[in-house]
């Protein structure tokens, strides 16, 4: 008997490609929504962004779009874009897009002409800088987006180059606020009958993470800098490097300092005025760091990692992806789950209900897989071909 999830019922049409789009269409669809993933002829340009491949497409694409279904569409072609307006009308709940800016009002696919259409339709815009200000029209992908709005002036290591975060975290973060709001707006629906325009931006989501580093300047005047692991307003807790490797650990406040000082054999640093609480730690960050750094620098990774468990002090050996997925702990989560073919082993949601993980229900589709599914009669493809 098929599990109850808790989107059932609602059917998603996912105009979107790249990443921040069918990241907010795969958590849906991990939530149980029917996910309807519409591609151009030649595919999500992220069905490309390899090597590595990976049964037949990019690693990247395999990741972000599973529990979908995959039909091709050309929008410009007037049958074939209004036979998509009839399936939305007929049998969609929620649209997402992604679409470069302006382009959507072009094809009449854009949020007030489907609402005009079905007004219970909610309609969630993914916009580059939002739909406002002299950028609205811009185009723009996570790493222009990690520069502009400040990640990677707070990102590395002070005196060296700007870096991005190594993950698409403008992109993922955009998709889950976008799902936020899509959720958020389906109760609204079954309160009031009526859908909505739901919008957030890739600009808005990476100004949003640098939340504090904003208070902080507006609080102090100074421009936050990079510190590499660090955290500028709270001492010690970074990552130093072992004789086999590299460790975090995180005295976050006073009593853990403590701990720290005493498992590294110095518990007279609690007394020293520099470092007797967290803001005379903040000021004198160097100096401690560069004691702790001593000690550390002179231990394996496992005996520190040992020592500091013991005592309570929160740590964790910095592990490559390899490592991650081999550790105990992961497979005890069970977060890494095999497709329903058995070809391909994903992360899956991290969400769970009642202590069961949502489910792997469709591997990622193959291009135009559901055409005659969904759209009906010959895939657009072949319809292109023969009349050609």
């Amino acid at each position: 008997m098929k599990k109850h999830l808790p989107l059932d019922g609602i059917t998603v049409l996912e105009l979107g490609h790249n990443i921040a789009a069918p990241y907010a269409g795969e958590i849906l669809g991990d939530l149980g929504a029917d996910v309807i993933k519409v591609e151009k002829r030649d595919g999500d340009d992220a069905r490309k962004w390899a090597p590595p491949y990976w049964h037949g497409t990019s690693a990247i694409y395999q990741s972000y779009n599973r529990n979908k279904r995959s039909v091709t569409v050309d929008l410009r072609d007037p049958e074939e874009n209004a036979r998509l307006k009839a399936l939305i009308v007929e049998r969609v709940d929620v649209v997402v897009q992604n679409m470069r800016p302006g382009l959507v009002e072009q094809l009449g696919l854009d949020g007030p002409t489907l609402r005009r259409l079905k007004p219970e339709l909610i309609y969630a815009n993914l916009a580059a800088f939002g739909t406002s200000g002299p950028y609205r029209e811009r185009p723009g992908y996570d790493p222009l987006m990690q520069a502009f709005a400040g990640l990677m002036s707070v990102t590395g290591e002070e005196g060296r180059p700007p870096v991005r975060v190594g993950t698409s975290i403008v992109d993922m973060g955009s998709g889950m606020w976008l799902t936020i709001g899509i959720l958020s707006a389906l109760v609204a629906r079954a309160q009031t009958k009526q859908g909505c325009i739901v919008g957030t931006s890739l600009y808005e989501t990476a100004l949003a993470w640098m939340g504090h580093h904003a208070a902080d300047y507006q609080a102090s005047g100074k421009v936050p800098q990079r510190r590499a692991s660090g955290v500028a307003q709270v001492v010690p807790s970074k990552v130093y490097a072992t004789t086999d490797g590299y460790i975090m650990v995180a005295a976050g406040n006073d009593k853990l300092f403590v701990l720290l000082a005493r498992v590294l054999g110095h518990p007279e640093w609690t007394q020293d005025p520099r470092f007797r609480t967290n803001p005379d730690r903040v000021h004198n960050h160097v100096e401690l760091y560069r004691l702790i750094e001593e000690i550390i620098g002179k231990r394996s990774t496992a005996d520190l990692a040992q020592a500091l468990d013991a005592a309570g002090v929160p740590n964790a050996p910095v592990q490559s992806i390899d490592q991650a997925l081999a550790h105990e702990q992961t497979k005890a989560l069970g977060i890494l789950q095999e497709s329903p073919d058995g070809k391909l082993s994903l992360i899956g949601s991290p969400l769970s209900f009642d202590g069961e993980r949502l489910p792997f229900r469709l591997s990622p589709p193959e291009l135009g897989a559901h055409n005659a599914e969904i759209l009906g009669g010959e895939a657009p493809q072949a319809r292109k071909v023969r009349q050609a």
